[in-house]
């Protein structure tokens, strides 16, 4: 198993730029279907979590991995709640386009 300081702390946050953007984009480009949007957003989340691990393990500091473990619950409700609400939107609309679901207004 390679050694997290081997690795370097710029090569962790490239694939945090990375995954970001991925996620931003996922948001930018699809306006149609809701579980790709909630997708992109967890993706933009784990880039964060990356961020935190990194300059916490490279500053010697433990707060970015507790803060970390704080965003990762937060995800995880968020994933349910969005997934239930896709769940219910999908049973009385019988599709799970944003479209769709923005007739809901009111």
């Amino acid at each position: 198993m390679i050694a997290l300081e081997s690795v370097g702390q710029g090569s962790y946050l490239v694939v945090s730029s990375a995954l970001f953007v991925i996620g931003a984009l996922g948001i930018a480009l699809n306006h149609r279907n809701v579980i790709v949007m909630l997708m992109a957003i967890e993706l933009m989340l784990l880039a964060g979590n990356i961020n935190l691990v990194t300059f916490a393990h490279f500053a010697g500091d433990i707060t970015g991995a507790v803060f970390t473990m704080l965003v990762l619950a937060v995800a995880a409700a968020e994933a349910a709640i969005g997934l239930a609400i896709v769940v219910v939107a999908f049973r009385n609309r019988g599709s799970i386009e944003v479209d769709a679901l923005s007739e809901m207004k009111g």
